[in-house]
């Protein structure tokens, strides 16, 4: 093949792909909104299966719908007919994902499905099947061609079947509410559960290793607090322990071209007064953008009466992930 002729197949699978996604928006009808309530009025999860290609995305159906607040899962049917069955209870919603509507798989698990009593969702590409006959609703994901040449490998079905998943979850997340912080509940360990849920009062420095000293205090034991809390920066507080200023890296630096002399100095006469605080109940994300926005890399975190209760460090917060990407 040719480089353009490389070129215009990528675009001629995306075209099959893109118009097979289209054609879905015709079917989200009733069927789609009858899904969507059974699965919200359930008890029970939603138990997801199917073979091969379609079983791959019944796992990332699932994926999605756990992360978004349907508690769902995946049964392999295969495993289901050597003592996996025993996963689903009566209140659950069974969704059966098959492009043929004829998988053997799928079929001998029917009759125990019935069994057991559970709702039969089949989200398939032939309306006229075996499976379709069985199910008690049916979303319609059939693909006028796949984009394998050979009409051989699942491509614009497994698409369509995958769009149709993300359709249900979405709609399921809105009726239920979902907030963002619902969803960082559900995302903890990663960086955007971070950004959207921890809070100061989780990460600030505190106790003996929040570096502070009085206004009065020499320079020279400033300077040692500062190095030995190691943080490039101290609070200055008053005879009533309120945050008059603060001390930093930077500040010594401007002083230290100005003077070699600082046997005299105290705290107060190097200080920079009225320094940007945080409430220790803001999100830690929030004092990272406060941090970029004023340029500073040390943020006190002060009490209602503006006395520090601890002390952030702009390179703590970024090793926790809390940048946006």
């Amino acid at each position: 093949m040719t480089e353009n002729q490389i070129i215009a197949k990528g675009k001629q699978v995306i075209e099959i792909e893109g118009e097979a996604v289209l054609s879905l928006k015709d079917r989200i009808d009733k069927s789609f909104s009858q899904a969507v309530q059974l699965i919200y009025n359930s008890k029970g999860r939603v138990v997801f299966t199917g073979m091969g290609k379609s079983g791959i995305i019944a796992r990332k159906i699932v994926a999605t719908m756990n992360s978004t607040g349907t508690a769902a899962i995946f049964m392999h049917p295969t495993d289901a007919l050597h003592g996996d069955l025993g996963m689903v209870r009566k209140d659950d919603i069974v969704i059966l994902v098959s492009k043929s509507g004829h998988t053997e798989e799928l079929l001998q698990l029917i009759p125990m499905f019935k069994r057991i009593d559970v709702t039969i969702i089949g989200m398939l590409g032939e309306l006229s099947s075996k499976l379709a006959k069985e199910c008690d609703l049916i979303l319609n994901v059939s693909v006028k061609e796949e984009a394998c040449p050979h009409d051989l490998a699942p491509t614009a079905s497994t698409t369509a079947a995958l769009v149709m998943g993300d359709a249900l979850a979405i709609a399921l997340l809105e009726i239920r509410g979902f907030t963002v912080e619902d969803f960082a509940l559900l995302h903890p360990g990663g960086s955007l559960g971070k950004r959207l849920s921890l809070k100061i009062s989780e990460i600030m420095i505190t106790g003996k290793s929040l570096p502070k000293v009085h206004e009065r205090t020499s320079i020279k034991d400033a300077i040692l607090e500062i190095t030995s809390k190691r943080l490039g920066a101290t609070c200055v507080l008053n005879d009533n322990d309120i945050l008059v200023g603060v001390i930093t890296d930077g500040d010594l630096r401007r002083l230290l071209e100005k003077t070699l002399d600082i046997r005299n100095l105290t705290a107060a006469d190097v200080m920079t007064r009225h320094p940007k605080t945080i409430s220790k109940d803001f999100l830690a994300s929030f004092a990272l953008q406060q941090m970029e926005t004023y340029n500073i890399t040390s943020l006190p975190v002060v009490d209602e009466n503006n006395k520090p209760e601890g002390i952030l460090h702009l390179h703590d917060l970024v090793k926790l992930g809390l940048q946006s990407r």
